[in-house]
């Protein structure tokens, strides 16, 4: 308990206060030794996180077979609160593993093509307010960290338009993504891919652009007749 309050910056008697109503309602658990472990509360909260965005099994399967096809990793991202938010994960080996880029984690929007994929889709002024709400962290020397610049960069973008990014959220990756409405038909989905070395080949934007295709059709299935 001392740890965690000198860690929390909290008096002991507050930390002690607000562990024993996390582990209360099940989101810690106190082990034999003392120390504190993630409850099961937290998962459950997790899986309520994911549901919420009401993707159905269709999606799910566009991602999973565009990673298949490819060999590369593919992810489904969504704006929720103001915040981008990993949807769906499909790994690939030829991609390397993205701890950042995992189901149900917010990731930097100005730093990703699926951010900005997304960001094409907003209207100025929604924009602004997913850019300062995230922060603009330069994850690398050639991450955009000028809202002017990158307010410049998407006005050259339409919803739809293959975006792409090389070495701006990790050194030595790029990845590639298209938005596309999503299914319950406010906001967006943005598909996108990842690959080591910021080379993208014209075979992989292929797989992307087909896989976009068939999310438009996932999304709205009325579209196919």
């Amino acid at each position: 308990m001392k740890v965690i309050a000198r860690r929390c910056g909290l008096n002991l008697s507050t930390a002690y206060h607000l562990v024993r109503t996390l582990c209360y309602e099940g989101y810690l658990v106190r082990q034999a030794d003392g120390r504190y472990a993630v409850g099961p509360q937290v998962a459950e909260r997790f899986y309520e996180l994911v549901g919420s965005f009401q993707r159905p099994p269709s999606v799910a399967a566009v991602v999973r077979h565009l990673a298949a096809t490819c060999e590369h990793t593919a992810y489904l991202a969504r704006v929720a609160a103001d915040r981008m938010v990993i949807v769906e994960v499909a790994e690939g080996p030829q991609s390397p593993w993205l701890e950042d880029l995992q189901v149900g984690l917010e990731t930097a929007a100005h730093a990703t093509a699926l951010g900005k994929s997304l960001l094409s889709t907003l209207p100025r002024r929604a924009q602004r307010r997913v850019l300062s709400e995230q922060g603009l962290r330069p994850f690398t020397d050639r991450t955009p960290t000028d809202v002017d610049a990158i307010e410049g960069e998407l006005r050259g973008l339409r919803p739809g338009d293959v975006v792409i990014e090389r070495g701006e959220f990790r050194d030595e990756v790029a990845c590639a993504s298209i938005a596309t409405p999503a299914s319950d038909a406010v906001g967006w989905w943005a598909l996108g891919v990842s690959t080591r070395g910021l080379d993208l080949p014209d075979a992989l934007l292929a797989h992307l652009r087909r896989a976009a295709a068939d999310l438009g059709f996932a999304c709205h299935p009325a579209d196919r007749v």
